[in-house]
């Protein structure tokens, strides 16, 4: 089977919702990397298997997968056909820190009525001018996974040896997103032997913290590129050396080159007809 792939990204004038991503992959296979979003995801044929906090997870049937921030995960095709995907990159406002832990004991959620909401939210995305609906929308979607997730809110956070120095090491990280650091300085700065910080980081967090740097970076870049900035101009702005550099680990992360990105964002974003398989409808 001749390797696949269409892509098509935006980010609508919605609060809440950072970026719409529709995909049909035939053998990518995502690596392991890590969003500043919530991942909000639904699979409209085929299916992929993912890895998130070391357990495997699947997108069978009606399932709507929730991926939290800052939690490693990876993905690929589970059918020889590859996916096709539809997802939604959804800001804190919509669900807050308390909500990380629940998600990663059980993001993947099996509720037809859910994937119906998601389904309808992204056929309201696709259209200017239908802001209000897709607003609506966002708001049913967040009451319902509130609700999935609420039940296990009290479910204590993973502990384990070297979590708060993962921890400070990870907020130096973000602090410093953009200008980096080096090992040894975030060695002095959070009080831990280099070794000892790696160690830490990939156990507490499943991601090494190059990875980690790198696939946020990435982040950053697509909400550039969709804001209309040249790749050139993205890779000094997201952090990366130069635009070969920007675009050897864009690629390697989302699939797809940089310029190729940003003229998905380009010819979608105005005006977008409805998705496969979304359903349309009142809101409900």
């Amino acid at each position: 089977m001749v390797a696949r792939q269409e892509i098509s990204a935006w980010r609508p004038p919605v609060a809440g919702v950072v970026e719409v991503f529709h995909a049909h992959f035939t053998e990518h296979a995502y690596p392991m990397h890590v969003h500043d979003a919530w991942t909000l995801l639904i699979v409209d044929d085929g299916a992929v298997r993912y890895d998130l906090d070391r357990h495997e997870h699947g997108t069978p049937g009606d399932t709507v997968s929730l991926l939290p921030p800052q939690v490693p995960h990876n993905g690929s095709p589970a059918t020889p056909d590859g996916f096709r995907k539809r997802v939604l990159y959804l800001d804190m406002t919509q669900l807050d820190e308390s909500f990380i832990g629940p998600a990663v004991d059980g993001p993947d959620l099996v509720d037809p009525v859910l994937r119906r909401r998601v389904g309808q939210l992204h056929a309201a995305l696709a259209h200017r001018g239908d802001e209000l609906e897709a607003e609506s929308r966002l708001a049913l979607i967040g009451e319902r996974l509130r609700g999935h997730l609420r039940p296990r809110i009290a479910t204590p956070a993973p502990g384990g040896p070297g979590r708060g120095v993962a921890r400070d090491l990870r907020d130096l990280l973000d602090e410093r997103l953009l200008d980096g650091v080096t090992l040894d300085e975030a060695a002095r700065l959070v009080h831990a032997h280099p070794s000892h910080l790696v160690r830490a980081f990939s156990g507490a967090f499943g991601i090494a913290p190059h990875q980690y740097v790198m696939s946020r970076r990435v982040d950053h870049a697509r909400r550039l590129l969709l804001a209309g900035l040249r790749p050139g101009e993205v890779a000094a702005a997201a952090g990366f050396y130069d635009q070969s550099h920007l675009t050897r680990h864009f690629k390697r992360v989302v699939g797809i080159a940089p310029g190729r990105y940003a003229r998905t964002g380009a010819a979608t974003g105005a005006a977008k007809g409805p998705a496969t398989g979304a359903a349309e409808g009142p809101v409900s």
